[in-house]
């Protein structure tokens, strides 16, 4: 195992295939908005502030999409990643369903309507899908319960019943980052690849190429938020989470996308066959909770066992890879202006739930700097973690 992982398997599969480059910063300039992190959120934040006329700069420090953004399972899912029955979140929850059409509609084929489904394997688990799916249907949300005999025939085996949503789909998450920068450009902002900020002084932006100086300053970097703004490093716990991909199988075994074990494990069929398949984070939380984002071969191991374990086909895995997730306290997202950091905005903290909140978010922080703040995003708000700014 750690020969195929050291032998160069390690390219994201999402990632891997060629990509429009963008140049490296060349020198200082001033902006109106600098974006940190090239990935969905900082994108679609781009994107909206340059349709809207205002000189837009993007800092990636790898390429765009580099990051969770092209790491992740590609799941597009309504919701955050706190149960609908805890939180009872409606206006936000309804934003995200609106925002899963809105992708659909940007990403065009990279997104599959498949719907999603969570598998549960044991009582407890049905207990709570039931708590959910009776919460979600009392609030007028769609969702079917599905008993065993009407699951996935490989999953009858080790499911006792599931939950599925028919709205929900599969996004091709690294190539829908590269066509969301595409866009993004194509609306005036600059992307700025292989560039990385190295400081944040009051809306001046550091790199190791230049410095950007700013009106305004929004982060968006998840998991990889490090070293920028220090009370980020204490609220943003950064995660590694783990996948592989297969060559095709030969039968489509799965249509929809699937979790288990509440969420820690999922997996994919592509509409070519592939199996993508990630998770186990659990059996070693303790090292998993990490700013590496290579793979290992123990949680890779245990990956490919379940794969094969799961599939009645021999698999030939190409690709292994990690990327790094940003989990909060709450499992919410801090969204908005940063406390006592005048003209500095952040978007960032998905918790493992980030591909829609991600376009979501990224735009709402856009319409807030242009003086159209979505109040269904209120309840992100970094103040309710870092707490109020201090009085002037």
């Amino acid at each position: 195992m750690s020969a195929s992982i050291v032998a160069g398997l390690t390219v994201p599969y999402w990632l891997d295939s060629d990509s429009t480059t963008y140049p490296a910063l060349e020198r200082d300039e001033r902006v109106d908005v600098a974006v940190v992190g090239g990935g969905v959120t900082g994108l679609a934040c781009a994107r909206v502030l340059a349709e809207a006329g205002l000189r837009v700069r993007v800092l990636e420090a790898r390429r765009v999409g580099g990051g969770a953004s092209g790491r992740n399972g590609g799941f597009a899912l309504r919701g955050t990643a706190s149960p609908y029955a805890s939180s009872r979140q409606a206006d936000l929850w309804r934003l995200t369903e609106e925002t899963v059409e809105h992708m659909a509609t940007l990403a065009g084929p990279e997104f599959r309507r498949v719907g999603s489904l969570y598998g549960a394997s044991a009582e407890a688990e049905v207990d709570a899908g039931r708590l959910e799916h009776d919460a979600l249907r009392e609030d007028g949300f769609a969702v079917e319960w599905v008993d065993r005999d009407e699951l996935p025939p490989l999953l009858r085996p080790r499911f006792l019943a599931g939950l599925f949503n028919a709205a929900g789909g599969a996004i091709k998450p690294g190539r829908w980052a590269r066509r969301l920068a595409a866009v993004a450009t194509g609306a005036g902002a600059a992307i700025a690849e292989e560039t990385r900020a190295t400081a944040l002084r009051g809306t001046e932006v550091s790199t190791e190429r230049g410095v950007v100086s700013a009106e305004h300053v929004v982060v968006a970097t998840d998991g990889y938020t490090h070293g920028l703004v220090p009370e980020l490093d204490g609220v943003i716990s950064p995660a590694r989470a783990q996948m592989l991909a297969t060559e095709p199988l030969r039968k489509s075994y799965f249509e929809p996308v699937i979790a288990v074990r509440e969420g820690w494990d999922y997996w994919q069929q592509t509409a070519d066959g592939r199996l993508l398949i990630g998770g186990w984070r659990d059996s070693e939380l303790e090292h998993e909770f990490t700013r590496e984002d290579e793979p290992t071969p123990s949680i890779q191991a245990r990956i490919e066992e379940f794969a094969r374990a799961l599939v009645p086909e021999e698999l030939t895995v190409t690709h292994r890879w990690a990327g790094l997730l940003g989990f909060t306290s709450d499992r919410l997202p801090l969204v908005g202006a940063l406390p006592s950091r005048p003209g500095v905005w952040a978007s960032l903290g998905y918790s493992g739930h980030g591909n829609v909140l991600a376009l979501a978010c990224g735009e709402g922080v856009a319409h807030a700097l242009l003086g159209r703040a979505d109040p269904r995003l209120e309840p992100l708000s970094p103040g309710r973690i870092l707490g109020a700014p201090a009085p002037a």
